[in-house]
């Protein structure tokens, strides 16, 4: 982290975009198959999704998985680090839900 930098915008350095905290948040949910961790973020293309977790893997937030099976078996799960998000990606869900509810 640069010296200059505050704390939170290091963090939305990191995730602050638009695909990234629903890519994370879904992987809250445990390792995903890449086609249905696609799925779950509508709106996003097949470009700006591998641009995101290629982002997010190379941050350390997020680990991928190939398996050599044809098709290829793509699988995306949260690293630790990407763990010690969960609090902060719940809240901003739980906050949504309220104003989504209303």
């Amino acid at each position: 982290m640069n010296k200059n930098n505050c704390p939170l915008e290091y963090t939305m350095n990191l995730i602050g975009t638009k695909w990234k905290p629903l890519v994370l948040f879904h992987l809250l949910e445990g390792p995903i198959r890449s086609g249905v961790l696609q799925k779950k973020v509508p709106g996003i293309s097949n470009k700006m999704f591998t641009q995101t977790v290629r982002e997010l893997e190379k941050d350390g937030l997020v680990s991928r998985k190939i398996f050599p099976v044809v098709p290829p078996k793509v699988e995306y799960k949260l690293t630790d680090r990407g763990v010690s998000l969960e609090h902060i990606l719940r809240s901003l869900d739980a906050w949504g839900s309220k104003d989504c509810q209303a």
